[in-house]
């Protein structure tokens, strides 16, 4: 079902140049672009859903499928900026001052619907300023070094984002750690209140967001809290061509 709630909406920020694979969002997947699929599952939640590039072609591309689009510079270093920039001159432009932002990363076409409703309920929780999600990992899966896990407290509220699989279980071989510990991998979908957006893109980088590459360390440096929601429907992120090999076969597979 559709949120019709005006205090909503879902920005998707998508840049041509990818460090690892360039003019990812327009890349086709089942005959659609990447950026296509992304928006129409997001468009099933949202009634307000805008992509933010900093690139013609994918403005251009997500007009020709009537999606709504916005030109940003394209000097920003992260996409929690370029969302802010978007999110500013959307409500300029639309005379709506939302007080939830979602961003939806433009490389996730296998985005489910749960997802999105998953993080705009955290914001029931009167302390939550920022939210994102986890994927509780099942039994006898194979921890990646290089996909991102996290861990939380009892009030659900993270602990720490780490590229290698956390926590450290001394003493059992690696590959049986899912069995000895319930693990959450990260998926990249963030919910910010206005404020909250404004006060992050304005934080300077952080040492442990350097050391991991990973920017939502910078609000938990500053010592911030993010909420997490959980979930168990799998998304896969593309950031290399074996990822789109991945997504792809997913799609083949779903139409035979």
């Amino acid at each position: 079902m559709k949120l019709k709630n005006s205090n909503v909406i879902g920005i998707i920020p998508a840049r041509y140049n990818s460090t690892r694979l360039i003019g990812k969002p327009l890349l086709k997947i089942n005959g659609k672009p990447m950026i296509q699929h992304v928006y129409e599952r997001a468009s099933h939640v949202l009634s307000q859903l805008v992509v933010a590039t900093d690139d013609k072609r994918i403005f251009d591309c997500v007009t020709s499928f009537g999606g709504e689009c916005i030109m940003t510079s394209k000097n920003h270093k992260t996409g929690t900026n370029r969302c802010l920039e978007a999110f500013k001159y959307w409500c300029k432009d639309k005379n709506n001052n939302a007080s939830i932002i979602i961003n939806i990363q433009g490389d996730e076409p296998l985005l489910d619907t749960t997802h999105l409703k998953d993080i705009i309920s955290c914001f029931k929780d009167s302390n939550t300023t920022i939210a994102t999600l986890a994927l509780k990992v099942k039994r006898n899966t194979l921890l990646n070094e290089g996909s991102v896990y996290l861990t939380k407290d009892s009030n659900d509220f993270a602990l720490y984002f780490s590229r290698f699989p956390i926590p450290y279980l001394r003493d059992i071989s690696k590959d049986q750690w899912p069995n000895h510990h319930q693990y959450y991998q990260h998926i990249g979908i963030y919910g910010f209140t206005k404020e909250s957006l404004a006060n992050f893109a304005d934080t300077s980088n952080s040492l442990l967001e350097s050391a991991e590459k990973l920017e939502q360390l910078r609000w938990l440096e500053k010592g911030e809290k993010i909420k997490v929601a959980t979930t168990e429907f799998f998304s896969q992120p593309v950031d290399t061509k074996e990822d789109l090999r991945i997504v792809r076969d997913y799609f083949n597979k779903k139409e035979n």
